[in-house]
């Protein structure tokens, strides 16, 4: 089982109302369910059944643990299924519309993860503009969409988002990596590297600098976050990305990554979307699952 059995056991006894039932129905002795309850109870430090004449209850607490307790059975009776689906597969493919920075940062190890697990399944990677990557997943070109603040229209269900903040990145030894804590107005003394008006994090960078009252000048723009971080590596010059982005390059030691107090009001969001009608096949379904379980880990990749 991928959860523990008093999830089942809390299940049963708050649709019966009863432990006896409960234990009957799931061939359990009573005095275990009775047991772990207690058990629970105690570490929780509040009832989770009010114990009536008749029946017994759920309190206040015990509403709230018990719309948990559901969601994750039917979470786990969800990935068991499509577990069972993939082990009867022999052939399988699944397409994922993403960015450039995704593309070049932390999707490579995890697809390589994803390849030594499905070695027989085809996976096609498509690096799209921001546009671009909401209509491929809508015409079906895509089966995944992972991308960064794409409109997320009525035709598409985002299953997972988490917000990111730009900061500046710099080369190991830098200046600025001595600034703490390090403000806008001390990239002024360096070149600026900027994506252009194509990419998502430009917007972001020229409201900071507008809401701090400082001018931007870009030495070199640029549409390919790899040059960027290039570039940065090479000498002085400050960029702005966020984690994600440069999470193996911060790994390796390659690049530093320095939060700034101007960049923390407008986050980046990083979605994971799929169509909104229809249903996946069984192997997209599966990598679907093992991207969002993924998602909050990618800026450490």
């Amino acid at each position: 089982m991928l959860h523990a059995r008093i999830l089942t056991y809390l299940d049963e006894v708050a649709r019966f109302g009863s432990i006896r039932k409960a234990a009957a129905r799931l061939n359990v002795a009573s005095s275990a369910i009775n047991r772990q309850i207690l058990a629970l109870e105690a570490e929780l430090g509040a009832p989770i059944f009010e114990r009536m004449p008749r029946r017994l209850r759920l309190t206040s607490a015990g509403e709230i643990l018990i719309m948990h307790v559901r969601e994750t059975l039917k979470s786990s009776q969800r990935v068991a299924a499509q577990i069972e689906a993939l082990k009867g597969l022999q052939r399988g493919e699944a397409t994922i519309a993403t960015m450039n920075g995704l593309a070049g940062g932390p999707l490579p190890r995890f697809l390589a993860g994803v390849m030594g697990a499905h070695p027989r399944m085809h996976i096609r990677l498509r690096v799209l503009t921001l546009d671009q990557i909401p209509n491929a997943v809508l015409t079906g070109e895509a089966d995944i969409a992972l991308g960064y603040n794409f409109p997320a229209g009525p035709g598409l269900r985002v299953v997972a988002s988490h917000d990111l903040h730009l900061g500046a990145v710099v080369a190991p030894g830098h200046p600025l990596t001595r600034r703490k804590p390090a403000w806008l107005a001390d990239c002024l003394e360096f070149p600026l590297v900027l994506g252009d008006a194509s990419m998502t994090i430009r917007p972001v960078v020229e409201l900071a600098f507008t809401r701090a009252g400082i001018p931007l000048h870009p030495t070199i723009e640029s549409n390919s976050i790899a040059f960027m971080m290039r570039i940065v590596r090479e000498g002085n010059a400050v960029t702005f990305l966020n984690p994600v982005d440069i999470g193996v390059d911060i790994a390796r030691g390659d690049l530093v990554f320095i939060p700034f107090q101007d960049l923390r009001v407008d986050p980046i969001t990083i979605k994971l979307a799929v169509r909104a009608r229809g249903t996946l096949d069984a192997f997209p379904s599966v990598l679907l699952e093992e991207m969002r379980i993924a998602m909050p880990g990618l800026q450490r990749t």
